[in-house]
């Protein structure tokens, strides 16, 4: 039989380069740990070697092999074992495997692992808004199985296809296929059906150069997000009375399809996805997780009530999907192909290899709906060679698996009519109106436009949020002050559009978590992305949690926002409390102040007595309380500096403008710089990028250099461009920095 064995302890690190001295550590294990996510503006990207001996299993029957199984190596590997090379691999999350057989010696072996995160302009991502963390963070086995045994060479995958469709009749088919390496007559591959008792429901057997079959299952019972039934299948590859493999797989039946008007339909009814996106990273972790906090990342989620989960940007761990597959949520899967487009054929062929893994390693789990092909690659413009590298990659999809859906992520940019469009199954868009650009209110406008114009085309939301840091805090929430009471507001709003619009088929919050970010500095927060509902440390959850919740939870809930906000001046303050329920109580010092009627969200006026005041809200049978301080002055730590610095600033670009007619149309002279030449053409000029820098800096906050930060992402974009990514940009900016840019020859 098949041995799978942990070889996770005891890796000797070095760094052939010498940026860091040679240490031993355990599986899974990232080198960005903590510089991944630190805030000092850059992080380790390097090439570093894992090394380890191990004895070569004890095969019981002779011709037995032996392979290592790599579950992840950021971004590219090479294995060697005795000093001899097996294998490289290019990607950063998926899982592949060697047959070292023929390398191994009786008297103990040396098993060599070359990774590196360093960038290859063959190897996607290129360039992104979050830490590609090097290392082996999901750990190493070797495998031991006799000379027949189900296929471990097919694109690390599990050797396995289960595809269960339910029928007219109540019950379903389980077709299912397995494929065997060195069968002959003697073998044999035993299927059964297991239901989630135990009880066998359905077993067929087939020859094992023939393994196909089709299994029928009476009164079958359906996978849905509130009751996520799995049946166990089994495959047991067999020699007369002797098991030499076998195989597990959980499997789910169910149906489901899109439509434009009615949105996202599981199991025959109308069920509108909302949920998250979600990266795998935690504080001074990087992505090197355990099992067990994969799983804490799921039920975190699952208390939020949401019912889907968009797994960004790339594959995520096989533990991940498992619980997916067992809490019921409705899963996007996709690869990272990511922000830049790198023309180089071999980068296309990455993309190529990168979809074919995550769907034959991922093929079986029920949770897995969609499958992405890109997200925001747009950014750095179109070409056809990129709209017909995403149609071959859609028909690969749909060839490899013709029974899910394919997706695609749109950056916000994205014109409403794109040759993009119209190739995937169904669409998202990336928006950030009230954040990076725009109004939030300007969301469900643009929304039914869209609607309006493409009637043909399913349409969901792959991102929309903002920052929330919760030390910052404040009666007057606005965009870019960064604020928990800002984020919280944000979401208000953007959960009552969803609920309003079931023909969305998927809403996904952008983020769950915190995540890490080495190139940002925002906030007063360097190092991270802080648009999650929840902190990267897992600690706390956001008032915007409990914005979903609200909406989403059917358990009756109820919370009062605003604790951490909890130094307040005014002789009055607002108090939110988010609630499932149709009535909220407020009592204030024990008494009560007033009832409120309302949907999801009630917001009390308050005056606070001098002092400490508890504050309990009361929704049927739940409660919760906070205590808050009225103070003479709320403490300086609430407010972060740089949003005054900001406005600041924003009005002495203007007095130095002077008395310039920025109404007047906007020139374009031939030979000079403009805000329509792109960031990498604006770099050539010093005195044209220190000017344009500056401008972003007071638009955005971001920092904008060559080589810094997230220029790889920006460098293709032009000022212009970026013009929708500005939030409140005042009248005139644009065309003051072009006014002066035009001055400028190249």
């Amino acid at each position: 039989m098949k041995e799978i064995i942990s070889i996770n302890d005891g890796w000797t690190l070095t760094f052939p380069k010498g940026e860091r001295p040679t240490e031993v550590v355990d599986l899974p294990h990232t080198w960005n740990a903590v510089d991944g996510m630190d805030g000092n503006g850059s992080y380790l990207r390097t090439t570093a070697v894992y090394t380890r001996s191990f004895d070569t299993p004890v095969q019981p029957l002779a011709g037995g092999r032996t392979y290592v199984e790599v579950l992840a190596a950021a971004l590219q590997a090479t294995v060697y074992v005795n000093g001899e090379k097996v294998v490289y691999h290019e990607g950063g999350y998926s899982r592949f495997r060697a047959d070292i057989t023929d390398l191994c010696k009786d008297d103990g072996n040396e098993l060599k692992i070359e990774v590196s995160n360093e960038e290859k302009s063959s190897v996607y991502p290129q360039s992104a808004d979050f830490t590609f963390y090097g290392g082996l963070y999901r750990g190493v086995n070797l495998i031991s199985v006799p000379e027949t045994h189900f296929d471990l060479d097919y694109y690390g995958g599990p050797g396995i296809m289960v595809t269960p469709k339910p029928t007219d009749c109540g019950g379903a088919t389980f077709e299912i296929e397995s494929w065997v390496t060195n069968p002959d007559p003697n073998f044999t591959v035993l299927y059964t059906v297991e239901d989630i008792e135990g009880n066998e429901v359905a077993s067929g057997t087939r020859p094992a150069d023939d393994t196909k079959i089709t299994l029928f299952v009476p009164d079958a019972h359906l996978w849905g997000v509130d009751d996520p039934y799995l049946y166990t299948v089994t495959a047991t590859l067999q020699r007369r009375n002797e098991a030499y493999d076998e195989l597990v797989v959980s499997a789910g039946v169910r149906s489901f399809s899109c439509t434009p008007d009615e949105g996202f339909i599981l199991n025959g009814v109308q069920t509108p996805l909302r949920g998250v996106s979600r990266h795998q990273d935690r504080l001074y972790e990087g992505n090197a997780l355990t099992p067990e906090e994969h799983y804490e990342d799921a039920l975190i989620i699952k208390e939020l009530g949401a019912n889907t989960i968009r797994l960004a940007h790339y594959q995520h761990n096989e533990y991940f999907y498992d619980a997916c597959d067992e809490l019921g949520f409705v899963v996007w899967a996709e690869i990272p192909f990511i922000s830049v487009f790198n023309k180089d054929p071999d980068a296309h062929q990455n993309c190529i290899s990168q979809l074919k893994e995550l769907i034959i390693q991922n093929y079986n789990h029920p949770s897995i709906c969609f499958w992405g092909i890109s997200n925001e690659i747009l950014i750095g413009g179109i070409s056809q060679k990129l709209v017909d590298n995403h149609h071959e990659l859609n028909d690969l999809a749909k060839q490899l698996d013709p029974t899910r859906l394919t997706t695609i992520a749109h950056v916000s940019t994205t014109p409403i009519q794109s040759p993009i469009h119209n190739i995937t199954d169904v669409e998202s868009y990336n928006h950030y109106f009230g954040w990076y650009g725009g109004k939030v209110e300007d969301n469900g406008p643009w929304l039914d436009n869209f609607h309006k114009v493409h009637p043909e085309i399913c349409l969901g939301v792959s991102e929309y949020g903002c920052e929330g840091i919760i030390t910052y805090h404040g009666p007057n929430p606005a965009c870019k002050d960064y604020s928990e009471e800002y984020q919280a507001l944000y979401h208000e709003h953007m959960a009552q559009v969803f609920d309003e619009r079931p023909w969305i088929w998927s809403s996904h919050i952008w983020n769950m978590f915190d995540f890490g970010c080495a190139a940002r500095n925002e906030g007063g927060v360097a190092g991270r992305n802080n648009k999650g509902l929840v902190t990267m440390d897992r600690k706390t959850r956001k008032d915007s949690f409990y914005v979903y919740q609200a909406y989403w939870t059917k358990e009756p809930m109820v919370h009062l926002a605003g604790r951490r906000y909890a130094q307040r001046a005014g002789d009055t303050t607002v108090v939110k409390v988010y609630s499932n329920q149709p009535e909220v109580a407020l009592y204030l010092n024990g008494e009560l102040l007033e009832k409120q009627e309302g949907y999801r969200v009630f917001s009390f006026t308050v005056a606070l007595k001098d002092g400490f005041n508890v504050l309990v809200a009361e929704a049927g049978d739940v409660k919760d309380s906070m205590t808050l301080e009225k103070v003479e002055q709320e403490p300086e730590i609430y407010v972060l500096p740089e949003v005054n610095e900001r406005a600041e600033g924003v009005a002495n670009w203007f007095k130095q403008v002077g008395d310039m007619d920025l109404k007047a149309p906007m020139e374009f002279p031939e030979g000079y710089y403009s805000i329509k030449d792109t960031m990498e053409e604006i770099a050539n000029n010093e005195e044209a990028m220190a000017l344009t820098a500056k401008a972003i800096k007071l638009a955005t906050n971001f920092d904008v250099a060559p080589g810094v930060g997230m220029w790889g992402m920006m460098k293709s974009m032009s000022p212009e461009s970026m013009t929708t990514m500005m939030p409140n940009v005042p009248d005139g900016f644009m065309e003051s920095l072009n006014a002066q840019l035009i001055k400028i020859k190249k």
